[in-house]
């Protein structure tokens, strides 16, 4: 499932050194005469599905070069707010070939994801090259490859290439009606770092997301005078554990079930243990659980909200319509002027670019296949990480990994019989 903060904060140790990055192959011309054993398998991002796909090639035998276009792995990690923590217990949540240590606690801290993130690069002995953003991927003229035009006009040729830029990409925000012309502060949830600026102001928090539901306890608990939550549509609400039993457990078991099945199940667990919040605003969805998931909604994990909107201290309010005479306009006719807006409205994946043009995304802009699958208009170009599972991001990333590598080896065993994997 996502991740989500903590009440309390965790200090961590100075992270781990960068390992010095490898210099680059030397780009091999896309010509027919250019042998497959000298290109390696290029890994678009640097974050944990990258990371996890480069080791699995690896313990496959298989070169892997992981292309970052930021100065150190785990960047989108080392943007998230500072109280946040992983919804996914720390036993499953670990990457291929390391576990993540005990110290950690169950629900690790973001700062522990970036030193375990470095410390998985420099363990496992990885190539990374930083620096280096990827603009578009396409076949080479040889049609056995991939060529990749990079940062600083480079070319270069992979024999397969997998994208793992993250399902966090880039921030998105509506175009809201009246928003170039508001003077109050207004920033993406992803420029959010903690509550201290807001200290005394009245804030609202667009998005009832796991991210919005968040900042919004971080905000209150942090001394935000006032915190209105504007939602749209009410989220199916879960507590992170219950006696025990995290709720990726259930994600895991429910994982293959049949979603009308689980969507049956769901409801009456919800009523056992989620109080009735309609008086306060958020009612039950009407909607099922798992048939959320499938469209994208995972559900917002409780780590504090239900008891502040119980207790009033986050208030529920309409969703935002726009912006007008430095008010913002809700969806049931209500103006607000609160002192800040952080609009936590998600991300993109922002694939147009670099493989938009060769016709493996939906209409969505997200691509058709994910995992150990390759379009079939597009063999040898993988994809990890695009998909938001109930069971849970980091565990479904190290899956997808090791069934990538294990494709990418086949592939290359049946073009040269003579490879050996280690």
């Amino acid at each position: 499932m996502a991740d989500s903060p903590d009440p309390t904060p965790q200090t961590s140790p100075a992270p781990a050194p960068e390992p010095t990055p490898p210099t680059l192959p030397t780009p091999t011309p896309p010509t027919a005469a250019a042998p497959q054993k000298d290109r390696p398998v290029y890994v678009i991002g640097g974050g944990p599905g990258g990371l996890a796909a480069a080791h699995a090639l690896r313990a496959q035998g298989v070169r892997a070069v992981v292309l970052e276009k930021s100065d150190r792995v785990g960047a989108s990690w080392r943007r998230h707010y500072d109280r946040l923590r992983l919804h996914t217990t720390r036993r499953l949540s670990a990457l291929p070939g390391l576990p993540m240590p005990r110290s950690f606690g169950r629900w690790v801290a973001r700062d522990n994801v970036v030193r375990y993130l470095e410390k998985y690069a420099e363990h496992h002995e990885l190539e990374i090259v930083t620096g280096v953003e990827v603009s578009r991927v396409e076949p080479t003229a040889d049609g056995g490859g991939w060529l990749l035009h990079a940062t600083g006009g480079r070319e270069l040729t992979g024999s397969a290439v997998v994208v793992a830029t993250g399902y966090n990409h880039t921030p998105y925000v509506p175009d809201w009606p009246g928003r170039d012309g508001y003077t109050g502060e207004f920033l993406h949830a992803g420029e959010y770092r903690n509550p201290a600026p807001f200290a005394g102001q009245d804030v609202l928090v667009v998005g009832v997301g796991n991210t919005g539901a968040e900042i919004a306890v971080d905000l209150v608990e942090g001394g935000a005078s006032r915190v209105r939550l504007a939602v749209r549509t009410a989220p199916h609400i879960v507590r992170r554990s219950t006696a025990g039993w995290a709720a990726q457990y259930t994600g895991v078991l429910c994982r293959r079930l049949p979603v009308a099945l689980v969507d049956r199940l769901a409801g009456p667990m919800a009523k056992l243990s989620v109080p009735d919040l309609a008086a306060k605003g958020l009612p039950r969805p009407d909607t099922g659980l798992y048939s959320r998931v499938k469209e994208g909604s995972i559900p917002v994990q409780d780590v504090g909200l239900i008891d502040a909107v119980r207790k009033g201290r986050v208030e529920v309010v309409a969703a935002v319509e726009g912006f007008e005479d430095g008010k913002i306009v809700l969806a049931n006719g209500d103006r607000v002027g609160p002192d800040a807006v952080i609009a936590a409205t998600g991300y993109r994946r922002a694939l147009e670019n670099v493989v938009g043009h060769l016709g493996v995304l939906d209409g969505r802009g997200r691509p058709v296949v994910h995992g150990a699958r390759t379009p079939k208009n597009a063999p040898g170009l993988y994809f990890t990480g695009f998909t938001n599972p109930i069971s849970g991001m980091l565990r479904e990333l190290a899956i997808d990994a090791e069934k990538i590598a294990k494709a990418i080896a086949r592939d290359a065993g049946s073009r040269n019989p003579s490879r050996i994997p280690r």
